[in-house]
């Protein structure tokens, strides 16, 4: 049986043909991997997660509205993936996954369920104290590590903390729900609320703690989780910056549940450029502190983009070739940027069709630093196509489920994909599958013409995830 590179490699011949005439599928690969050991000195990683970006806002991965030339940068110096899913396609459960290896029918936390603290304020269910993150893994061999920006996995004084889940230091969002407001009254630096009375723009004072936390640690290894929360709804900026937007764009007003917007259109470009100047900054300040060429530079989106607050995918091709936003289980809303900048490594305009997720990220950073990896984990280490030395090891398949909408289930195997849509309405229940090779924005639902492909799948969706009281069911295929 073919694997999930046997049917891109023949997506790559495909888009050759279809190249001629001007069609776009997917980025025809290009470069090779060096087979080349990286050096003694441990690398430091910064991880860097944007919130909502769907993979079509990126000049790397075609858009043509949207200025961000430092992400595009960091493409052209590493290695960009064309077949990278998130853990999920809304916040909380993406950060389980890519923190524990563990895909969403096994995570602790597989939705954005939430509780109401003592202080009144409502956060993300706790991260349990048994479950192992990749913080926790930097630790055992001494590295110091950070999150900031986002969280989602808990609140204060809680065992779903950052700062008890191998965070030696964090500031930002403790809840996903608290993160809608660029304007909060307050924010956490590690258990200390930090009073902000709704004057300071949020990402701003995330991005100076970020820098600060570099600054203070760059003789050492390092391990920082930077998770900003642009461009989230609200779409707003400080101040009115719209750097060269203002007037560009044909608007339409948005008046509803977020904050109204005269230019949302203008604004949303203008929080990814802002992102995109923010990233720059902490390049430019890992090159000063002269550990740029030591540091492993990893950028990504927690889930694909959203229609919120007044942002338009559709005008700006948010979501690039893929059905679905954030919320749908369509590529749309699970397949994301991905972009590894590694000097020495990994060759300068890299381009990889290996299949990976976020679930991959705790075996390949244990892989990178010489840890053992948790057992029980779901993830495959992606270190060999980076490095270009071992065999890389595929996916049998991919499995996804999702808890709003009446909901949800994927299941993704040799190119194909069952969705299973309404689980926990039997009157309206349905599957749809698609051939992501022939079809990769699913359009044509052929589940009547394959019935032995769907029944293997559906074997497969029931035998993926374990049965959960919080994240139950109703019904099961």
């Amino acid at each position: 049986m073919g694997t999930f590179k046997d049917y891109f490699l023949q997506m790559d011949r495909v888009n050759k043909i279809l190249l001629v005439s001007g069609t776009f599928l997917f980025p025809l690969v290009s470069g090779q991997a060096q087979k080349q050991k990286f050096g003694k000195k441990a690398p430091n990683v910064v991880f860097i997660m944007a919130d909502d970006l769907g993979i079509g806002d990126l000049g790397c991965y075609g858009q043509e509205r949207i200025k961000t030339p430092a992400i595009d940068a960091l493409a052209k110096q590493g290695m960009k993936f064309t077949q990278h899913y998130s853990g999920s396609t809304v916040s909380a459960p993406s950060r389980c996954v890519l923190l524990t290896g563990k895909h969403t029918g096994h995570s602790f936390i597989r939705g954005n369920k939430g509780y109401i603290a003592e202080d009144g304020r409502k956060y993300d269910f706790n991260l349990a104290d048994e479950e192992v993150t990749v913080g926790e893994i930097f630790k055992t061999k001494n590295y110091t590590t950070a999150c900031v920006g986002k969280w989602g996995l808990g609140g204060p004084s809680a065992e779903g903390h950052p700062n008890r889940q191998g965070f030696d230091y964090f500031f930002g969002y403790l809840g996903q729900g608290n993160a809608h407001n660029y304007f909060p009254v307050q924010l956490f630096e590690n258990n200390t609320p930090v009073k902000l009375d709704y004057k300071v723009y949020s990402h701003d004072i995330i991005m100076d703690k970020a820098l600060a936390f570099l600054d203070k640690h760059a003789n050492e290894p390092f391990f920082l989780y930077l998770t900003p929360t642009i461009p989230h709804a609200d779409i707003i900026v400080p101040n009115n910056e719209l750097f060269d937007y203002d007037g560009k764009f044909e608007e339409v007003p948005y008046v509803g549940k977020y904050r109204p917007q005269e230019k949302p259109r203008a604004t949303f470009a203008a929080m990814v450029t802002r992102l995109d100047r923010d990233i720059q900054r902490v390049i430019d300040l890992l090159a000063e502190k002269g550990v740029l060429e030591n540091t492993i530079i990893i950028f990504t989106s927690d889930n694909g983009t959203h229609k919120e607050g007044g942002h338009d995918p559709g005008y700006f091709d948010s979501n690039g070739p893929f059905r679905g936003i954030k919320r749908d289980l369509y590529e749309g809303g699970i397949r994301t940027p991905f972009i590894v900048r590694w000097p020495g490594v990994i060759p300068a305009g890299s381009v990889s069709y290996q299949i990976s997720t976020f679930w991959d990220f705790m075996p390949t950073m244990c892989e990178l630093i010489g840890a053992k990896a948790p057992a029980n984990i779901d993830g495959i280490s992606y270190l060999p196509v980076l490095t270009g030395k071992g065999k890389q090891k595929e996916h049998d398949h991919l499995y996804f489920e999702f808890h709003e909408k009446g909901g949800k289930q994927a299941v993704i195997k040799d190119g194909w994909k069952l969705l299973h849509l309404q689980v926990n309405n039997p009157e309206k229940e349905t599957y749809e599958l698609y051939n992501l090779v022939a079809d990769p924005g699913e359009i044509a639902n052929v589940l009547n013409q394959y019935p032995e492909k769907v029944r293997k799948l559906k074997k497969i969706m029931q035998q993926a995830r374990t049965t959960n009281a919080v994240w139950n069911f109703g019904i099961l295929p």
